[in-house]
This record gives structure tokens, sequence and C-alpha cells, in this order.
């Protein structure tokens, strides 16, 4: 079954294209091009000159709608639903620090739902690998060092589909693990750590390519000490994952980040199950989580802890904080594709890539999505 879509201003990687047209046939994109459409025997869909982009990839959510990602296969596909509606098309699903046990079954549980949805591109495990000094809303009861026993367990309960794993590297033995999951396939991410850039390039150097929510939970970028960020800004290989929900980092150092690292950042949500469930009483993993103002921290804390963002919304930050809008759409789309070792099939507008799509209206939210091919909005 093919679907015209017609009418539309292409915007990805590339750049923007007006009056153009995207011709969806299954799974994939079978043609784009400008002027009138061709002839073809499916639907046609008339944009009537909305903008459309390629879906947006998000490398680090935790949940939506009140469910999260750690909770079984129906709390995942309760919290996709949010995000699919909002112009994800596909996601890693990002797990708390937790014991092994309950981490084997998350991860077993999100196995399933990827063996049976090609939108979900697998695990990020968050923790347990992270330094308690920079833990943030992770649980420190469950912190631990990435031994090989405990990565060898988390790789066998993921049956392939561990996506990634964030890391401190001054933990023990973490080099070793960085390079160990990078034989194993994964993307490794360093992040909630105190190490400086040097621990930091070395890890690069081991294998790492992701720098877990930039800013957030480890060292700031000091004049004198550019810590992990000035590490991640220096080293092409690597990209920088952003919550730009005008929260979690100031809209004003996040285009300094993006400026300063073009194509290199991904905007990513860190959503929790409290996005798309309103203010009130929530939960990440173990701890309690209050929402007010869709600000979201540990109960009777400061501490931040993930974030009701959606990344419609934090393409509209993005433009409002004066990015281009072409570099937006790389954030949300051909880089993060690019950081999983994808982009030859996501993020791009072009023959040949993933039917994932997103018509944006006037005020840049998501009016309509196909995911795979298949419409979700």
């Amino acid at each position: 079954m093919s679907t015209l879509l017609a009418g539309a201003r292409l915007l990805d990687a590339g750049g923007v294209t007006d009056g153009g047209w995207v011709l969806l046939d299954g799974d994939t994109i079978a043609a784009t091009g400008t002027g009138p459409p061709p002839g073809h025997a499916g639907e046609t869909v008339d944009l009537a000159g909305a903008e459309l982009t390629p879906g947006f990839v998000d490398l680090h959510a935790h949940g939506g709608g009140g469910a999260a990602f750690d909770d079984g296969p129906d709390a995942i596909r309760t919290a996709l639903a949010v995000h699919r509606a909002a112009g994800t098309t596909r996601s890693v699903l990002s797990l708390v620090a937790a014991p092994l046990e309950a981490l084997e079954a998350s991860l077993a549980g999100i196995a399933e739902v990827a063996a049976a949805d090609p939108t979900v591109l697998g695990a990020h495990l968050e923790g347990p690998f992270l330094a308690p000094a920079r833990c943030g809303a992770h649980d420190p009861r469950h912190l631990r060092a990435p031994t090989p026993d405990a990565v060898d367990r988390l790789l066998t309960a993921a049956r392939g589909t561990l996506r990634q794993v964030t890391v401190a590297p001054e933990l023990p033995g973490a080099l070793q693990a960085v390079r160990d999951l990078t034989a194993a396939g994964v993307v490794v991410a360093v992040g909630h750590t105190d190490a400086d850039a040097a621990l930091t390039a070395a890890a690069f150097d081991a294998g790492a390519r992701l720098l877990t929510h930039a800013l957030n939970a480890m060292p700031g970028l000091h004049h004198r000490a550019p810590g992990p960020v000035g590490a991640a800004l220096a080293d092409p290989r690597v990209t920088l994952e952003l919550v730009l929900d005008g929260v979690h980092v100031h809209p004003v150092v996040a285009r300094l980040l993006m400026d300063g690292a073009p194509g290199r950042v991904a905007l990513v949500t860190d959503a929790t199950a409290a996005a798309g469930a309103g203010d009130g009483e929530h939960r990440l993993g173990g701890q309690a989580v209050t929402v007010r103002g869709g600000r979201a921290v540990l109960a009777g804390t400061g501490t931040i802890a993930g974030s009701t963002l959606t990344q419609d919304a934090a393409l509209r930050t993005a433009l409002a904080a004066g990015v281009d809008p072409v570099a937006t759409v790389t954030a949300l789309t051909a880089a993060p594709a690019r950081a999983l070792g994808l982009g030859d099939r996501l993020g791009r507008l072009a023959p040949g890539a993933a039917a994932d799509v997103v018509a944006l209206g006037a005020d840049r939210s998501a009016t309509a999505v196909w995911a795979a091919g298949r419409r979700v909005l």
C-alpha cells in the first residue's frame, strides 16, 4: 500500500525544499520530488503547505502517559503512544538504576516489544554504572561498578536489543567495560560522572560515542576545566544528548552547544511517565517524583527527575532560542540516527529511507505522523 504526501515544504538535514512530495511504499520512502506529484494507486494526502520532516529519533526516554518503560510491555506501549503522537517515530527505551534482577526482567520485556515493533530500537541502560556523587534522580542504592559479570548478565538478558549504556568512566573497570560493550555492538555514553576532560577523552578513545544529557549530572564547562562537555565538543566522533525543555539547560547555553558541535547534538526528551500525564505525583523507578508546572523533581527535593518533554516541544524551544530550523531538525533526526549507526535508514527524506515522517503545523506541533509507513496520528 502506497501513500503520497503532497503539497509540503520538505525539511531535513539536507535543507529545505518548497512544493515537495514524498511517496511512501510500505515501510520505505519510495521517492521524493517537487512539482506535480506522480500518479499512483494508493492514498494521497494533501498536506496543504505543512512542513514535512523525517520522524524524530529519541535516544533517551523513560516513559509517558503515566507509564514507564521499566514496567513491562503493556506500559511500554502506553508510553510510546504519547511520544508517537508528538512526532517521535523511533525510540530507545531508557531504564533507571535498579537491582540487576529487575534490570534483566525489564530488558526482557523491551526485547519482547522490539521483536514485534520495529519503531522500538532497543534499550538504554542509563543505570546502574553511574557515579554516586552524580546519581541525580537514580537511586544510589542500586549503583554498581561495571564488572564483567554484570555486563554479561545484562547483555544476555537483552537478547541482542541492548542499544546503549551510560557509564561513568571513573568507576573501577569502566574503561574495559566500554571496550567490551562496544565490541558487543552497544553504543556507550559517558554520563552521571565526575570525570575530567582527560578521563572522558580516554573513554571516547576506548569506544564511547555519546554524552548523556550534556551538562546535567556532570561537571560544568569551566574555562580552565572543560570537563566531559569540553571533551565531547572537541571530539568529532561524539554526539551530545541535550534535554531542551527550559529546565535542564538554559536555551542560551543550548544554542552555544549546538553552534559548537554542528550536526552532533541530539535533542532527547529524558521523559518520564509524567510526560503527557500532567502535574501531580509520579514515579521514576522506585523514586517518588513531583511535577509542578511541567518541572519534575524528586519528591521533597530540588533534584531534577527527568522531564515531561516531547520532541515536538523540544523543536519549538530550539527555534525560540534562535537555532536554525535545519540544525534543529537535524538534532531530532539525522544526528541521533547517526549516533546509533542508523543514518542510512533513519533521519532522512530520501528514497530508501524508512517511511517515518512528521507533518508540522504553523505552530510547529505535529499534525500527522507516519512511523514505519503506518499512520499513528
